[in-house]
């Protein structure tokens, strides 16, 4: 704690070097290093002969510390603990108290791990293989490019100079101060960057390697700029555009001023997360930052749209007011996740991206916070290998969720209030989740820390039970409430309770409350004034309480007119059904209820409303590939999808937009997958022309046709697959045909897919959904998959091992069994192959499958006959 005092500031200065030759170090293959001194200057608060730093993967040569005005001290030991990530420095003599500089020489390994300083390789125009030299040090990686005391609360100012070859683009947070020729090397020069203000180790970045790029001023005078691979400097345009419009934007909502000269961001070759909110220097996947006009898909549009604002947002959010250690995570990611669809409704409001929030980030946390294996929003972190299993849907979607429900319960002007005097109180400090609650209860004036701590600090969330009785003119209401879980109904000894708003609407205004009410009881009655028997009533208007609903058969009958005709919004019909889906799951209501529920959506004309039950038909899907009647599941997609198939068509109408671009791909990937004969014989037909360049697939029409024609098709069809695979230029389309690979269902072709994922084709942070597309795309696959992964464990592990993409390969892999003995067999494996990192994700998935196989046994004989008796000529009367 005396070091977050005393730490003022620390001065950088690094050099790449690989055998004393510095343009190596980018080109070659071998192992090579760089070297870099380093120089602190800071205040020993107690006297001692010893300092201890974090340090990973890194040989230090020399260090010394100088008090000021004395002569410098040479440290004689230095004692390395790997385990803890930690080094001891030992002074010969006591250090006494004051300011001083500490000054340490030192060798990192330039490493293949897409962490730390590590290489990023790209080929040329010319089809050269090159290496850039980047960073990513969130959470705890910056001690594997310098000794440093790596946590989020011991910030300080950097002044950074990198030695590079002199054709090379250098780029770190601030803007270059200085360019010189380096003295000891004419190919090299000395670039030094301005001052950063006050910030945390894991926001340090630096990149070294040949960029092009595309460059605006925001309104408020930001330099933007957005760096691409050379050529593609076009590519840039569209994030270019969609940052120089939030930087403004996110400094009117905050009131805060973007405290920066110039934002850079830069497309990555490989890079292990979406993107990293860097101070200044915002890294980036090449598919979470570059658009082709001609070849970019409108879902690829909007992800790009969404990661830059998630991204900006956190130079406010984390790196101007930072989390005072990991066990606040949530804060940060939760708030960026919230307030990216925030600036893209303001920048493209037609993409409706709010209900598209309640598919993408609600649903899917209340899917992993119903398990008996979920986690509290606020997780008490200790060594750095729990920091990376944090990183999850609870952090992120349940942290958003729950963000959106209470700026829903404060109201946009006191919740933006709030924002600013916790933004000004806390800039270039650190806080916690607490100092949050106490700006906004300062500026509603309503018991913040109250409710929120009952949705952060305990796990899961309610189910509200609601049953309804006429009573003269007006409806009596009584709410029940108690802890939703996967597993079935709630028995356990205490009863969790939350603090919950409810919002109650009815068939008068389906679009305003009719009543606002906080349930802080497990029992609440309420009378809803002047409305008629025929008058249907619903809660959670626009499905922002962070709760499942569950009513009485009379309540629910009355609404399912309400989907037929249209009149409930999109966003409570996308709601009810997916409630409906959870609670089949959990063996509360019976899977052919639902099915009922989701034939009555056949007029149903809203993207997001079809993406949820297209996703839930997918989950049901994948369960029933277990039972001898999986065909029969195709048929009822083929009748639910082939109404709105028909509507919509193939080729866009004249005055459509993104929404109908994303519907017709993924009802037409639906209907392909299916088997619909129409749509797999015009898929064949368009993918011909495509191939022989008659007719080139539109991009929004390209994953729909590719799944359809893999799903059906032979070695000739992979084939053709893997050969635009290697001839696409675009990221964008490497991926969009890796991620479909999986679907064909010829035993030995799925081998040759699971061997594809692993070779030089693709890039390492990709062969995760390569593997995860195989064990989704048929039940040999998914046993294929399994088998693979267990074989190339080792390989798979020291690539990933400690970052999120080990849990993402383990989740997509194994999530869709549906046995007790593949659960002890995943459990019984992960033993013997520890991953400490993912854990969690290893309990989540046995509970999974354990969930899956009790709902296969419960309810497949009444979905196989209730299929049945769809199929049945009608009796005569």
């Amino acid at each position: 704690s005396s070091l977050k005092e005393s730490l003022q500031a620390l001065c950088l200065f690094l050099l790449v070097l690989d055998s004393q030759a510095c343009p190596r170090a980018l080109l070659s293959r071998e192992h090579h290093f760089f070297l870099m001194l380093i120089k602190f200057l800071f205040q020993v608060k107690q006297a001692t002969n010893q300092i201890v730093m974090n340090c990973a993967d890194i040989d230090i040569i020399t260090a010394s510390y100088a008090p000021e005005g004395d002569e410098e001290v040479h440290a004689t030991g230095f004692n390395y603990q790997n385990e803890d990530e930690k080094v001891t420095l030992s002074f010969p003599s006591t250090l006494q108290k004051g300011t001083g500089t500490l000054k340490i020489d030192f060798v990192g390994e330039l490493n293949d791990k897409m962490k730390g300083f590590y290489r990023s390789k790209y080929t040329t125009p010319t089809g050269d293989t090159r290496y850039a030299a980047v960073t990513q040090f969130e959470a705890t990686d910056a001690r594997r490019a310098f000794p440093c005391w790596d946590e989020p609360a011991i910030k300080a100012t950097f002044d950074i100079s990198l030695v590079v070859p002199k054709d090379r683009v250098a780029l770190s947070n601030m803007n270059v101060v200085d360019r010189k020729p380096y003295p000891d090397d004419e190919n090299l020069v000395e670039v030094k960057f301005a001052r950063t203000p006050v910030m945390s180790t894991y926001l340090v970045a630096f990149v070294v390697g040949e960029y092009d790029f595309v460059e605006a001023r925001s309104l408020d005078g930001v330099l933007v700029r957005v760096y691409t691979p050379v050529g593609k400097a076009e590519q840039g345009k569209f994030a270019l555009e969609v940052a120089a419009k939030t930087l403004p934007f996110y400094k009117d909502y905050f009131n805060v001023p973007y405290p920066l000269p110039k934002i850079d961001l830069i497309a990555i070759a490989d890079f292990a997360a979406g993107a990293m909110e860097n101070w200044g220097l915002v890294t980036y996947r090449e598919t979470a930052l570059l658009i082709d006009p001609k070849n970019s898909c409108s879902s690829s549009r909007q992800w790009v749209a969404l990661v830059v604002g998630h991204e900006l947002a956190h130079q406010w959010f984390g790196n101007l007011v930072t989390m005072e250690w990991w066990t606040h995570l949530w804060l940060n990611e939760g708030f960026a996740s919230w307030i990216e669809y925030l600036c893209v409704d303001h920048c493209f409001p037609e993409y409706d991206i709010w209900t598209q929030f309640v598919s993408a980030d609600y649903t899917r946390a209340q899917e992993l916070d119903a398990l008996d294996n979920s986690h509290p929003i606020e997780v008490s972190v200790g060594h750095p290998s729990e920091v990376d299993e944090i990183f999850d849907a609870i952090s992120y979607s349940k942290g958003a969720s729950v963000i959106r429900m209470l700026h829903d319960y404060i109201g946009d002007e006191d919740f933006r209030k709030g924002m600013n005097l916790y933004l000004t109180k806390f800039q270039q400090k650190n806080a916690a989740t607490e100092d949050l609650w106490e700006s906004l209860e300062k500026a509603s004036g309503k018991p913040i820390a109250a409710v929120m701590n009952t949705w952060t600090k305990q796990m899961g969330f309610p189910l509200i039970y609601v049953e309804a009785e006429q009573q003269e003119d007006d409806r009596v209401l009584k709410l029940v409430q108690k802890k939703f879980c996967a597993s079935g109904p709630y028995t356990g000894e205490d009863f969790p309770m939350w603090m919950v708003p409810i919002s109650i609407c009815t068939s008068d205004d389906p679009t305003c409350a009719k009543m606002q009410v906080l349930m802080d009881k497990p029992e609440l009655t309420l009378v809803l004034k002047d409305i008629k028997p025929d008058q249907w009533v619903k809660l959670n208007l626009g499905t922002v309480g962070f709760y499942r609903t569950q009513y009485s058969p009379d309540m629910l009958e009355s609404l399912i007119p309400a989907i037929k005709d249209l009149s409930l919004p999109p966003v409570d019909r996308l709601g009810l059904q997916n409630d409906l889906f959870s609670l089949a799951r959990a063996g509360i209501i019976s899977t052919v209820e639902v099915l009922k529920v989701m034939e009555a959506f056949v007029n149903e004309p809203n993207y997001t409303v079809w993406s949820d039950l297209s996703c839930n038909l997918g989950i049901l899907s994948t369960l029933l590939s277990h039972t001898d009647f999986y065909e029969e599941i195709q048929v009822f997609v083929k009748d639910v999808f082939s109404p709105i198939g028909e509507r919509l068509g193939w080729d866009p109408k004249p005055g459509e937009g993104h929404l109908d671009a994303l519907l017709r791909g993924l009802v037409l990937g639906k209907l392909g997958k299916a088997g619909h004969k129409a749509t797999l014989e015009e898929a064949r037909r368009r993918f011909k022309d495509h191939v022989e360049g008659k007719h080139v697939l539109s991009a929004d029409l390209r994953s729909p046709v590719y799944v359809t024609i893999l799903k059906h098709g032979d070695s000739t069809t992979l084939d053709t697959m893997l050969k635009l695979h290697k001839q696409a230029d675009m990221q964008e389309e490497k991926n969009r045909i890796e991620r479909v690979l999986g679907a064909i269902s010829q035993p030995e072709l799925i081998q040759k897919v699971l061997t594809f994922a692993l070779s030089e084709e693709v890039r390492p942070q990709d062969t995760v959904s390569v593997i995860g597309g195989v064990a989704g795309g048929s039940k040999q696959g998914r046993k294929a998959a399994w088998k693979f992964v267990r074989d190339n464990w080792e390989e798979l592990y020291n690539r990933y091992q400690g970052g999120f993409l080990i849990s993402r390969l383990i989740k997509l892999t194994v999530d869709g069994f549906a046995n007790d003995k593949m659960a002890a067999e995943v459990k019984a494996f992960f033993e013997s192959h520890p991953a400490p990192s993912a854990e969690r994700t290893v309990q989540q998935c046995c509970e999974n499958i354990l969930l899956n196989a009790a709902w296969l046994k419960r309810d497949a004989e009444n979905i196989h006959q209730y299929f049945l008796q769809r199929k049945a000529p009608p009796a005569m009367v």
